[in-house]
């Protein structure tokens, strides 16, 4: 019962002391001699009382107790009676403390003893306990086939989403390829639009062309007044204060000899038995004559007649220099179209017979131009022309509208009028050739 007791208090942890060995108290000497008198107590004789240890030993077996507390514990040994006091009060509460919870598990043990469950709550709870395994096997059952869902759901994922990255990059290059290609359609556009602007105003520009006519920029037949005027010039004599000057006249005169070249090379009309030499204020006429045969005599009133009707000889090219006995059959009369300034008075029709003949030729080259273009539009070769196309005023040798080209043959007056009768047969001349197409002599030209 006493080493049940003291075994409780060993094991208790409120007990606050240290069990000491034999061999840590008593020597070791000690404990030898009781051993061999222990042994030794059945053969000698009994002995009497050890003596008691001495004052040294105590110290020293005191001093290895106060070590031996020192080193398992937190205090040093030895304590004060205070301090012994604050120990023990401090212990008796922690005892007290585990002697309530002592009770307490106590209380609950009986409480357990008393409260235990009967058969039927057993097997309720054990049919529950079966019922919840079933559950739970049957949802481990659901878990294990959603989760292999899931992995067949995020396998078709990853492939949804590595399709996504392919579209995307497709995607991309259509995009790169669709913005190259608007960026190709644009510089078309550009450059469309480009030569559409082109286009437009080259079409403005050749329609502008079209609408100017070089020949009336190049001769502008008018009046002023009495008088006909090429590009300003002023054709003709009056009494003054309308008097004229030579040099312009010959200016005006020139002109219109180049305008009669002019037209005649648009048209492709050679003059019979002249050839104009348009030299400014210096202008000529040459005019070719055939000798005639007596068999080619004939009646003044026959040739009169007939003059309209029977060509005259053609004005040779400047090629046919190697044809000399043509040449020589043929004689050529040079008409000046230009005077040299005023004469005195009384002498016009002597003296102005070398521009008298040249005037007479002038006009007797619109005659044939106008008969040119006459029997050309009545034959059809003029697509441009419609209707009958004649000069606006009759030519008849040297008169044309009745009055006479000549400057001795009359007055400054009349030859002045009859002078832009001319011009005004020329500039019909020159409408006809700017609306008719170009004739082409042949290769050789």
């Amino acid at each position: 019962m006493a080493a049940s007791a003291k075994a409780g208090l060993r094991e208790n942890p409120a007990m606050s002391f240290v069990m000491l060995t034999d061999s840590q108290v008593i020597p070791p000497q000690a404990l030898t001699n009781n051993s061999s008198n222990q042994d030794g107590s059945n053969d000698s004789e009994p002995q009497t009382d050890a003596a008691p240890p001495a004052l040294s030993q105590q110290i020293e077996s005191s001093t290895r107790l106060f070590e031996i507390l020192s080193a398992r514990s937190d205090i040093d040994h030895p304590i004060c009676t205070e301090c012994t006091e604050l120990l023990l009060s401090s212990f008796q509460a922690r005892l007290s403390s585990a002697q309530k919870e002592r009770d307490a598990y106590i209380s609950f043990l009986k409480s357990l003893n008393t409260t235990s469950p009967t058969p039927a709550q057993l097997q309720k709870a054990q049919s529950s306990l079966s019922s919840a395994r079933a559950a739970e096997a049957k949802a481990f059952s659901s878990l294990r086939s959603l989760e292999n869902e899931k992995s067949d759901l995020d396998a078709e994922i990853a492939t949804l989403e590595a399709e996504s990255l392919a579209l995307d990059a497709e995607e991309q290059d259509f995009w790169r390829s669709r913005n190259a290609c608007a960026l190709t359609l644009s510089e078309f556009q550009n450059e469309k639009d480009a030569l559409d602007a082109a286009y437009e105003h080259d079409a403005e520009q050749l329609e502008r062309l079209q609408r100017t006519n070089v020949y009336n920029d190049c001769f502008c037949i008018s009046h002023d007044g009495h008088f006909g005027t090429i590009n300003g010039l002023r054709l003709g004599r009056l009494p003054p204060p309308q008097h004229v000057e030579w040099a312009e006249i010959n200016a005006a005169l020139g002109t219109a000899a180049l305008l009669l070249a002019t037209v005649a090379e648009r048209l492709g009309c050679e003059f019979r038995g002249y050839r104009i030499k348009p030299m400014g204020s210096t202008s000529t006429i040459e005019k070719f004559d055939v000798p005639s045969s007596p068999s080619s005599t004939a009646l003044p009133s026959q040739s009169s007649s007939t003059a309209r009707s029977t060509p005259l000889p053609k004005a040779p090219s400047p090629s046919s220099h190697s044809q000399s006995k043509t040449d020589q059959a043929q004689r050529t009369t040079t008409l000046d179209l230009f005077s040299s300034g005023d004469l005195p008075l009384g002498a016009n029709k002597f003296l102005h017979r070398r521009l008298d003949a040249g005037m007479a030729a002038f006009l007797d080259c619109i005659r044939q131009l106008g008969d040119f273009v006459e029997q050309s539009a009545s034959s059809g070769n003029a697509a441009a022309t419609k209707g009958i196309v004649k000069l606006p005023y009759e030519i008849k040798k040297d008169k044309v509208h009745g009055v006479s080209i000549k400057l001795g043959a009359g007055t400054d007056e009349t030859w002045t009028r009859a002078c832009k009768y001319a011009l005004t047969c020329c500039k019909f001349l020159l409408a006809h050739a700017s609306n008719v197409p170009r004739v082409s002599k042949g290769p050789g030209t």
